[in-house]
């Protein structure tokens, strides 16, 4: 189903795809869809039957990043100086604020805007042929200071100057031994091991998974530590008694909304 123009969403088992479809362009995306994307995950954050985003790409390509015949709209918006106000930063903090577990789903080239996107997912699992890089040194772009750090958090200094000094590719292989991605599989198994795992992560607390991700993500303190604490006791006790029972667990925490924040008020 379109939701908006280049995008696609689904849902279904309470995972929620989100595809990009402009294969005539591989997946960049234009000024316009990166403008938009915020606004499409909102109620999908919201929504308390969606557990799970898969951020993919039509045609067999994850994203080859931004529309180059648009930069000079998107720089300026603040993208080309580092100011964190522009609309691909804008793109990527909604994304690395989803309050539920993202995960990239990358084939073919994750480049430029595309590893953006794909680094402010959880998790990213990769096919075999991927293709990665970080392209800006090579249209004379200053790479946005969030984006750059959470480049540094996964790969470390050394690797994210390669990639943000050469602009060279890599492939799965070093992307896997980098950080870069968490697991490489090969193409055609990787959806069923995406749509298996998120079906897992669907399956577990809710309230488990959404505290994890605020306190690794580092936004959540010892108070809101404690108030998750609070929240989780009916999730605890029906956790443990499914053990005992030898059954699925039914958990009934339902999930935060947007931003990561619940009603933390019992």
């Amino acid at each position: 189903m379109q939701i908006s123009e280049g995008f696609e969403l689904s849902v279904d088992q309470h995972v929620a795809t989100l595809r990009i479809n402009r294969p005539e362009k591989r997946n960049a995306l234009s000024a316009a869809m990166w403008r938009a994307l915020p606004a499409l995950l909102a109620p999908l954050a919201d929504d308390p039957a969606v557990r799970v985003l898969v951020l993919t790409g039509a045609a067999g390509t994850f994203c080859s990043g931004a529309d180059i015949s648009e930069i000079a709209e998107l720089a300026g918006n603040g993208d080309e100086s580092g100011d964190d106000t522009g609309a691909t930063v804008a793109a990527e903090r909604a994304l690395a604020e989803f309050p539920k577990p993202v995960i990239a789903m990358i084939e073919g080239f994750c480049v430029g805007g595309g590893c953006q996107l794909a680094l402010a997912c959880d998790l990213r699992l990769a096919a075999e042929g991927a293709r990665f890089g970080i392209t800006p040194a090579k249209l004379g772009i200053v790479y946005p200071p969030s984006s750059t750090r959470r480049l540094t958090a996964a790969v470390g200094p050394s690797t994210a100057k390669f990639l943000l000094f050469s602009a060279e590719l890599i492939g799965a292989d070093r992307a896997l031994r980098t950080g870069l991605v968490d697991e490489v599989l090969p193409a055609a198994e990787l959806s069923e091991r995406v749509y298996g795992l998120a079906r897992t992560l669907a399956g577990r607390s809710q309230l488990t998974v959404a505290a994890a991700k605020e306190i690794v993500d580092g936004r959540a303190d010892e108070a809101r530590f404690l108030l998750w604490q609070k929240e989780a006791r009916e999730e605890v006790t029906e956790g443990v008694a499914a053990f005992l029972e030898r059954r699925p667990p039914r958990f009934t925490w339902t999930g935060p909304g947007r931003g990561g924040q619940s009603d933390m008020t019992s």
